[in-house]
């Protein structure tokens, strides 16, 4: 009996928050590798925001996906069959799609990238500080945030995937690291075990005058996940020649209205001589080897520690990114992919 193939198809544009019920779940044979291809069993699946951007119609730094199509997303699996392109066996990750089984090739647009086969590198670490999570970090904090030593980092999101990488670099480069995150828990797991300087708490009714507190010599270096009226206050405290690292505005992604993306004051980046800089992670993979051997000597150094949120079977995808945007996860969230049964 061949294997069987759960994959979770798009059927309709979000509009507002996203709503598993736009997602339905197909059950069909695996498919077989035609000449060049080589079939993969995903194994672990990463949820992340940019999966609410990929599922509409607006311009994107991918196309969306379209609809009827299986959901895209970044998996890390195994390759259980092949007609060239990849041995048997060989680990690899890349944008696989939510499902049991995929095909991929070596002339694929994105090909699926093999994993060194000498390095013990867990599933986990390979989708989040060592994968696009930590390079997100990485490259985002250091080529443009440029921090220095003794100045002040104040990252949103904080307790997310990359937010909490971002903080831990920081402190590596004798910076004061200051977080934002969704919940008092959130915020002294940052102090207490990654080792932030303060979280600030942004449902707390004061926690614009905690930031300030948190900030007494300003902000040099914003690494903005959230936008919106966290940008804003962050902003409003931007020291002279300060940086705004611009990785995503989870905040608005689920607003059709998108008059409130922020920032408000503008005229804060001409008085202030601020630099604002968006970035995308692909633009980095041809660099991703150098960065991924320095993250790893400080994982094992202790100064960079892994956190994530593992959610069991994939059939708990549509759900677990619903979570996704209420803050549900602490670190990266991924999903652990069973075996199908029907």
């Amino acid at each position: 009996m061949p294997a069987m193939n759960r994959r979770f198809l798009l059927r309709a544009r979000p509009s507002g928050d996203f709503d598993p019920k736009i997602m339905e779940r197909v059950v069909e044979p695996a498919p077989v590798p035609g000449p060049g291809q080589a079939l993969v069993r995903n194994r672990v699946l990463s949820l992340d925001p940019t999966n609410r951007i990929w599922m509409s119609e607006g311009e994107s730094y991918l196309p969306p996906v379209p609809l009827n199509d299986v959901m895209r997303g970044v998996c890390y699996g195994e390759v259980v069959a092949s007609n060239g392109s990849y041995r048997v066996g060989t680990r690899v990750v890349g944008l696989t799609g939510w499902q049991d089984y995929a095909l991929v090739s070596a002339t694929d647009a994105m090909p699926v990238t093999p994993l060194p086969g000498f390095l013990p590198i867990k599933p986990t670490d390979a989708m989040g500080v060592l994968g696009a999570t930590g390079m997100t970090a990485y490259f985002g904090l250091l080529d443009i945030g440029k921090p220095k030593r003794g100045e002040t980092v104040v990252v949103s999101a904080a307790a997310g995937a990359v937010g909490s990488i971002v903080g831990q670099i920081a402190k590596i480069y004798g910076c004061r690291a200051v977080g934002i995150a969704g919940t008092r828990e959130k915020c002294d797991w940052l102090v207490r075990e990654l080792g932030f300087d303060a979280a600030i708490c942004r449902r707390d009714p004061d926690w614009k005058a905690q930031l300030v507190k948190a900030c007494p010599n300003g902000i040099d270096v914003d690494f903005e996940n959230a936008g919106g009226e966290i940008m804003d206050a962050v902003m409003d405290l931007m020291n002279l020649n300060g940086r705004i690292v611009l990785c995503g505005m989870i905040s608005q992604y689920g607003k059709d209205d998108r008059s409130n993306l922020g920032p408000k004051e503008f005229i804060n980046v001409l008085t202030r001589r601020l630099l604002i800089q968006g970035f995308i992670i692909l633009d980095y993979i041809p660099r991703f080897p150098l960065a991924q051997a320095r993250m790893l000597w400080w994982i094992k150094r202790g100064l960079i520690k892994e956190s994530h949120t593992l959610v069991r079977g994939l059939d708990n995808a549509p759900a677990a990114l619903a979570g996704l945007f209420r803050g549900d996860n602490t670190g990266k969230l991924l999903v652990e992919i069973d075996e199908p049964t029907a």
